[in-house]
């Protein structure tokens, strides 16, 4: 494995810089983009009849002998595929797979409110998988708080107002609702959950509060108030009303809270190393996690530069994670969590570091990796997470379209805001496009690839993922076919 620099860089990825060449566009551009509509065609499942959404892969090494889950429809990989039907009109699919996951939100005790991981049809039963099923047996979080940001999405787009604001949504709504709402014995308005239990499916540390789902999180508030607002023009009640009002409220306490807590810039990090530490009682504390400075990466200063600014992994008493996941920081643009001043440090901080973060494959997931014993300790010698190599540094071409969707919709809605930072943006979208382009056929579209530079086809990846072949087709629609479709993942607008 390729060792760390003093700066944080590795070794492979400056000589890549050094030696990286241009990458040129493709004339089988189309001949790509049409056989990635027909692998998408065929990624598509019926239930009951009626196409529903995707299954997670078409196929994998080892054929029908292992009892893997790749066929079945998953909540968490089916984002970019509704997204991607709604740009095309194909509403009623859509609609479809609202309902079956509806259908399908536990009422057991336990995990009353909680929306199935995936699901697939035995026979005449519809079968779902709320963890009992899975790696490690955790509940997937992530897969509940998407469903009412599809659900807005899809209300949006299709003008489907009655559905929005019809029973079995608002029901479905405060369900979930009443389960990530629920009183706790921690005292902040973060949503705390369990290692595993977001798309970082494996051991990562990324107990407590982690970004992904908190942002998410924001997201889905965000999107069941849009929900809740079209039942209360219709009902006018009362107790709609104050479960509105309440869930507001949480939003923004949520964004408050991770805006100070987790995002950084080189001046934050400034601050963060001089606070006092051991404060004790009710006077305003400084340092209220009691974050010690020598828990700051040296690899930071170099990451951050001066203008660049990123949200941080997680926030724990004493044991911030100053690890950068690429998806938290795109869903904290794409919702409007970070302001757009913030949105163009981010942006600033990918261009610095676009070897690590595109290198050539892009995007990787997590930076830095844990390696040699906080690798063995941290993810339980997972050799899938190993340095480098899946949710572990691993780069991950599904990833893209999420950075390439909050670069222009930050165009659309902020066009004269630092337009050579913007135009230097677009550049790199560009020539992230045609890397996936000229690439991903020949690679059979896997599902992630590993190195520092995201050279090889990752260890145990599956090809022809679902979410690698659509997640082309999104980028390839904004970037290409209508960039003003970018408009629709704008959650935050009627």
């Amino acid at each position: 494995m390729a060792r760390q620099a003093t700066s944080g860089r590795p070794v492979l990825a400056k000589q890549f810089s050094q030696e990286r060449l241009r990458v040129r566009p493709s004339s089988r551009e189309e001949a790509v983009v049409a056989a990635a509509e027909e692998h998408f065609e065929k990624t598509l499942v019926r239930i009951r009849g009626e196409l529903v959404g995707s299954v997670a892969a078409l196929s994998h090494p080892g054929g029908g002998d292992e009892a893997l889950n790749y066929g079945e429809v998953f909540l968490r990989d089916n984002v970019p595929v509704m997204l991607y039907l709604l740009l095309k009109g194909r509403y009623q699919i859509v609609r479809n797979f609202l309902d079956i996951s509806l259908e399908l939100q536990s009422s057991t005790y336990q995990t009353r409110g909680v929306f199935p991981t995936s699901f697939v049809e035995d026979g005449d039963e519809l079968l779902a998988d709320y963890g009992q099923r899975s790696i490690g047996r955790i509940t997937s979080v992530d897969a509940s708080l998407w469903w009412p940001v599809l659900a807005w999405l899809y209300v949006k787009r299709s003008k489907d107002y009655e559905f929005g604001a019809s029973q079995k949504v608002q029901r479905g709504i405060q369900l979930l609702l009443d389960l990530v709402l629920h009183p706790t014995f921690e005292g902040t308005p973060v949503l705390f959950v369990p290692d595993c239990s977001f798309m970082i499916d494996r051991p990562m540390d990324v107990w407590g509060a982690p970004l992904e789902v908190e942002a998410l999180l924001f997201g889905c508030l965000g999107c069941c108030c849009q929900l809740m607002e079209l039942a209360q023009k219709s009902h006018n009640s009362r107790l709609l009303e104050q479960r509105l009002v309440l869930t507001k409220q949480w939003k923004y306490d949520l964004r408050r809270y991770l805006l100070k807590h987790y995002w950084v810039t080189s001046k934050t990090m400034q601050v963060l190393r001089r606070r006092p530490t051991e404060q004790y009682g009710e006077q305003q504390s400084l340092n209220e996690f009691n974050v010690q400075p020598q828990v700051i990466p040296p690899w930071l200063q170099d990451w951050l530069e001066d203008r660049g600014g990123y949200l941080i992994g997680n926030m724990r008493t004493g044991r911030p994670d100053f690890r950068f996941y690429s998806l938290g920081n795109c869903l904290g643009c794409l919702f409007g969590l970070i302001t757009a001043p913030q949105q163009r440090a981010l942006f600033r901080l990918v261009l610095h570091n676009r070897d690590e973060l595109m290198a050539q494959m892009p995007m990787r997931i997590c930076h830095p990796p844990l390696e040699g014993d906080k690798w063995s300790e941290k993810t339980g010698s997972d050799p899938k997470n190993w340095p480098w190599s899946y949710h572990n540094g691993g780069h991950w071409p599904s990833l893209l379209w999420y950075l390439g969707g909050a670069v222009l919709l930050h165009q659309r809605l902020y066009p004269t805001a630092d337009v050579l930072l913007m135009g230097q943006m677009q550049a790199m979208l560009e020539e992230c496009y045609w890397m996936q382009l000229n690439q991903l056929p020949r690679q059979q579209w896997a599902e992630y690839f590993d190195g520092p530079t995201g050279t090889w086809v990752g260890q145990q990846a599956r090809t022809y993922q679902t979410w690698t072949i659509v997640g082309f087709l999104l980028l390839h629609h904004i970037l290409r076919v209508k960039t003003d479709d970018v408009d629709m993942l704008d959650i935050n607008a009627p």
